[in-house]
């Protein structure tokens, strides 16, 4: 078993995935929660009176701090690792069941993990057009979303109960130059560079 110390610095932008209507948060923290005492935990933790417009997508917050769930960082692996799968010669190419594997034996901490924005910076806003192509013909909506600016970071562990994983995790991490964390991270929001803490 090892534990990695990492410092995620986003070099874009970064939007929030939350649901800023907390009725519509808590059907999905309801669907996707295994432990149901959490739920209004983490909507409470979206801080929606702060929020006017309720169909954009917020960071969650503690004392007016926002931060990322340990379970957003997994989702990312195992996005990454899906993707990486395809590449031979990746590591992620070898893995079978991965998110077994990320579940099971990949624990980021902890649970919420604050998000440091960089000096005289405040949390913004992001609107695009989402386009979607139906049955029915090409479909645009608008999609608004709250933004932590390039610079910011994050610093949390990384639980890993087989060592033979720790190059796994790293590939991983090395990914999130190319694609991040986040909403519309396939336009390249929340890229980051990472480096391993003592």
């Amino acid at each position: 078993m090892k534990t990695l110390k990492v410092k995620l610095t986003f070099t874009e932008e970064v939007l929030g995935t939350c649901s800023a209507n907390p009725d519509v948060h808590r059907e999905y923290i309801a669907s996707k929660s295994p432990d149901a005492a959490t739920i209004e935990d983490e909507v409470a933790a979206v801080g929606v009176e702060q929020v006017v417009d309720k169909a954009m997508t917020i960071f969650p917050r503690e004392d007016g701090k926002p931060f990322f769930y340990d379970y957003q960082i997994k989702g990312f692996f195992k996005d990454t690792c899906s993707a990486l799968a395809r590449v031979p010669d990746t590591k992620s190419n070898k893995v079978k069941a991965y998110k077994k594997v990320i579940d099971g034996l990949v624990f980021p901490q902890p649970r919420k993990i604050f998000i440091e924005l960089p000096k005289d910076q405040t949390i913004g806003n992001c609107q695009r057009p989402p386009r979607a192509q139906t049955a029915q013909g090409e479909r645009i909506a608008l999609a608004n979303s709250e933004t932590i600016p390039a610079g910011s970071f994050i610093e949390f562990r990384i639980l890993i109960m087989d060592d033979g994983h720790e190059k796994l995790v790293n590939e991983w991490l090395d990914y999130g130059q190319f694609k991040g964390i986040g909403q519309w991270r396939n336009s390249g929001k929340g890229r980051f560079t990472w480096e391993a803490m003592a």
